[in-house]
This record gives C-alpha cells, structure tokens and sequence, in this order.
C-alpha cells in the first residue's frame, strides 16, 4: 500500500490550491464588529506589489494592543518582518508558504515570559492618569512580583501564551476593518525562527501573521453548530 501522506510543507502549500473560492476578498463598507468578525477570513494569496505604510501597520498594531491581558500586563511583543530579504530568509523557516514573501508584512507575534517585571511602569501610568493611588499602585506591584515571579516556567508561558492569543485575533479583526487580510500561522519551526530573527530568550513565538492586500478571499467559512460546541452551566 502507497504512503499518500503529505510532509508538513505539502500540506501547508496545498491548502491554498484546495481553496474553490475565486473572488478577491470583500471589501467592507460597514465594519461594524459583527459583519467584519463574518467577513474575516483566512487568506493566503497576497498581491505581492501591494506595499502598507508604516503608519498603517502601527494603527492596526494601535487598535491590537487594546486587547486584555493578565493583570494588565500586555507580554505582547512584535516583530514585523516588512524587508524583502528578511522575508525571504523567513520562507523557508515558514515551510515555504507563499504568503511569507507575497504578503505586505508578516508580524511575529511574541509573548514575554518576564513582563511582570514592567507591572511598576504599568500601575505607574494609572498613578499618572488619576486612576489609583500610589500606595495602591505599590501594593498591587509588590502582590504581582511576588505571584507572577513564583509561577513555574510551564505558568508563565501559557499566561503570556493566551494573552498573544488574544491580541492576534484583535490584531486580524483590526486589519479587516481597515480592508487588509490576514492569516494566522503555526506552520514554522520556532527553534529556527528564534536564531535566524536574534528573538530574546524570555520572548516566546506565539504565531506569525501574514498582513497585506488579498487576491483571493480565503475559505468560506465552515462552522460546527453552535450547539455541538456549547454546553449550558456543566457538562
């Protein structure tokens, strides 16, 4: 019997050869959140000539970093890979998909294992702002050193690991309300990533997200009922 197994990398590059759909993606004239959450879409064929400006990736990464995080501390962390040639040493750690060099940028999405230790800068901030006292600001840095700086390697990271989860889905949704697409990505090795890119070693990869102007939209989406995945006060 013949092994008709794909690698990692076939599958990854036959995906978009599966997508059937054949229009570009659409474009929004209502971004209210429900329609922009339907309309998003997983989208891996890029115009490869199409360039975002700075100031449009940094107001995307503006409306991101609103998301919540544990006790506010915001270990998000981002590398935008924008350079030609820094894309192209990423293609191959990325399993070769094609959006890595044909999409506008692709943002590393990072979480830092250490950020507790900016809590003062943080609570500090709210001092400034009028929102806390500097006595409660002072307790809740001691309380937060102490509790976040006791967590076991395995604690810290899956914190700061669903805290990178939550500003990467604000960051796509952001993106398509501004009439940009996206795709997430898992499909790359991160030990080669970490070298190749110098991430610090206390930054952890969360995924990559490829960022730019779409061909083609994407699978429609397909979804399980809501009811196959909802359960009401226990199991």
């Amino acid at each position: 019997m013949s092994d008709n197994t794909m690698s990692k990398e076939e599958y990854l590059n036959k995906v978009k050869d599966l997508d059937q759909t054949t229009e570009a993606p659409k474009e929004l004239e209502d971004t209210d959140f429900f329609t922009v959450a339907k309309e998003r879409r997983s989208v891996r064929q890029y115009d490869a000539d199409y360039i975002m400006e700075d100031s449009e990736i940094r107001e995307i990464l503006e409306a991101a970093i609103l998301a919540p995080s544990s006790s506010n501390l915001q270990p998000w962390r981002f590398l935008v890979i924008k350079d030609q040639e820094a894309k192209k040493e990423l293609l191959p750690i990325a399993n070769n998909q094609q959006q890595i060099t044909d999409a506008s940028v692709v943002v590393a999405v990072l979480a830092d294992v250490d950020a507790y230790k900016n809590a003062g800068e943080i609570y500090g901030g709210l001092v400034k702002m009028g929102r806390m006292t500097e006595e409660i600001k002072d307790s809740y840095v001691a309380s937060i050193m102490k509790t976040y700086g006791g967590f076991s390697d395995e604690r810290a990271l899956k914190t700061a690991m669903i805290d990178g989860g939550l500003v990467s889905m604000q960051l796509m949704l952001a993106a398509k309300a501004k009439g940009y697409d996206t795709v997430p990505m898992g499909g790359y090795d991160e030990g080669q990533f970490i070298e190749a890119f110098n991430v610090p070693e206390n930054f952890k990869p969360v995924m990559l997200i490829s960022l730019g102007k779409g061909k083609k939209a994407g699978f429609e989406k397909n979804r399980l009922p809501l009811d196959d995945v909802l359960n009401w006060n226990r199991f």
